[in-house]
């Protein structure tokens, strides 16, 4: 590639950021980084009813977790700003005024009763429901009366008749649009707001997009925006429409599937790595059968030759597999970092050592890092036994609880392999072998039946508070 890589994402958030967003954002972030190009966050914000500023704020956070950095937009800036599209409408006018002094658009003057009117009898008659040109073959005394009544108008780009419209798009290959599928589109409302088509076409130019990576929902917009650059005198960028993500059912990913927000993984306790990783899988193949990628592997071999046709399905269990292998790489430092925010919320008092030292002990154990407050709670809190730890308590008694605390008390290096030794000779007495026998103490002292490695739990309690649980559990 001889000219600089430009990719775009151009959201227009309203209140969190959906996956499929996402791995847009992050195929763009990816082509750019991989060519030594330039990656550029827009924010298209011209509907006020859905794009908020703390939408624009939950997406910048997003994109921040991910990892996916910008070299021109909100809160960068850049030589082709502003990047929110509410404060380009001056922008968008200039465009408008060309389209129309050039011929390439006219002024349409009906109304919205009226276009459902004519949609219904196209459909009634079998025909295509678009727009069918009524304003464009308006007389000049037809033009003139709508004038002096002050009738509303909206801007129409005119189709050029007869024209067919063919690109090759980079992941779907040859693309043909006939003419007869393509109808005169609005590309300023009545209001004066200018429509995605215009907007978004406009800026792609003004940036001076190479590339626009995007889903392949926005397929049908591209004949209309070549037409439209071309009735502007500008060479169109390259484009590349990705596959959808469906859902487990083969529909299209949405609410109604469970987890689709950036937000809901970070909150519960995904590691941005891992969701990158996930997502870059989902429409694209490194060409191997790897799966755990680090993200400078990603972006040495991201092209858009592996982008996929086909849709891809978004599985929550892959992604949870994958997130669990990547805990198990952190070392126990930064492992123990990214636990202790999640036990603060849990309403702990987290000790940075102690979360240290039990980090080798729960990674093997964990796919999210929403596990560790439940594992490591008994350390920073005296606990209750759930109904599962009260069952395990009650098949041996409380005499088996006072004997294994009587076992453990001389005990005088409190260390794992001591207490194991401890442990293991009240089980014996009991006539219990070691799970059988462990798992009650487990009960007891943890809360529950679930933890990391019994001795190394005791260890990491210390030896005063493992007795006096134990003989709390036996009553004494």
């Amino acid at each position: 590639m001889t000219e600089t890589a430009r990719c775009r994402f151009a959201p227009a958030p309203s209140g969190f950021l959906h996956v499929g967003g996402a791995r847009t954002a992050l195929f763009n972030w990816l082509f750019a980084r991989h060519h030594g190009g330039v990656f550029v966050l827009r924010v298209e914000d011209t509907d006020a009813d859905r794009v908020t500023d703390e939408a624009v704020h939950v997406l910048e956070r997003s994109m921040h977790w991910l990892g996916l950095d910008w070299d021109e937009g909100p809160g960068v800036g850049g030589p082709n700003g502003p990047y929110r599209q509410t404060e380009r409408f001056e922008t968008y006018r200039e465009a408008a005024a060309q389209l129309a002094e050039g011929g390439h658009a006219y002024r349409c003057y009906c109304t919205p009763e009226e276009l459902e009117q004519r949609r219904d009898e196209a459909r009634a008659r079998g025909a295509a429901p678009g727009y069918d040109g009524r304003c464009r073959r308006l007389t000049d005394e037809e033009r003139a009366a709508f004038e002096s009544e002050g009738r509303p108008w909206a801007l129409r780009f005119a189709i050029p008749e007869g024209r067919d419209v063919t690109f090759d798009d980079l992941v779907k290959g040859p693309q043909h649009f006939a003419a007869d599928s393509l109808r005169d589109f609005i590309v300023v409302r009545s209001d004066g707001s200018p429509t995605y088509l215009l907007a978004s076409g406009v800026d792609d130019l003004r940036m001076g997009m190479t590339h626009v990576i995007r889903g392949e929902d926005l397929l049908p917009s591209t004949p209309r925006q070549l037409l439209m650059f071309e009735a502007l005198e500008a060479s169109p960028p390259r484009y590349a429409h990705l596959p959808l993500i469906l859902g487990p059912d083969r529909a299209k990913l949405s609410k109604r599937h469970g987890a689709v927000a950036v937000e809901w993984f970070r909150e519960h306790g995904y590691l941005p790595e891992a969701l990158v990783n996930y997502l870059s899988l989902l429409g694209w193949s490194p060409g191997h059968n790897e799966e755990i990628l680090p993200r400078e592997e990603l972006i040495a071999r991201f092209d858009l030759d592996g982008v996929s046709h086909h849709p891809a399905v978004f599985d929550v269990e892959k992604l949870t597999w994958m997130n669990g292998n990547y805990i198990r790489s952190l070392s126990d430092e930064e492992l123990a970092a990214r636990m202790i925010p999640f036990l603060a919320d849990a309403g702990l008092t987290p000790d940075l050592d102690i979360v240290r030292k039990a980090a080798p002990h729960v990674k093997e154990r964990m796919r999210t890092l929403e596990e560790a407050p439940p594992m490591l709670r008994f350390l920073f809190t005296d606990v209750t036994p759930d109904d599962k730890a009260r069952a395990a308590i009650e098949k041996v008694g409380p005499d088996y609880l006072g004997n294994a605390a009587d076992k453990l008390e001389p005990v005088t290096d409190w260390k794992s392999e001591e207490i194991i030794a401890a442990l293991d000779s009240a089980a014996q007495e009991a006539g219990l072998n070691r799970t059988k026998g462990w798992q009650p103490i487990r009960a007891a002292v943890t809360g529950t039946t679930v933890s990391p490695p019994l001795p190394e739990s005791l260890e990491l309690l210390g030896k005063d508070r493992t007795l006096a649980r134990l003989r709390t559990a036996a009553g004494g």
